[in-house]
């Protein structure tokens, strides 16, 4: 499953994080939307800062669920 178009929208529009650097991390990350936050952190696509945010964001996004 991939992550939810909403987002990878907050990605590409909150945290600046680039179409190329997301593309990178779909492919490492694989099938699971699980995975795809920490596979942005773990090389080095987003800070730890900002994964921080990522989590929160999932935490208070109504379409989380593909996240539980």
């Amino acid at each position: 499953m991939s992550p939810t178009p909403l987002l990878l929208n907050f990605l590409k529009n909150e945290l600046a994080v680039s179409e190329q650097s997301i593309e990178s991390a779909l492919q490492r990350s694989g099938q699971d939307a699980n995975l795809f936050p920490i596979v942005l952190w773990q090389y080095g696509l987003i800070t730890l800062e900002q994964l921080d945010q990522v989590f929160d964001w999932l935490a208070t996004n109504p379409t989380r669920q593909d996240y539980a």
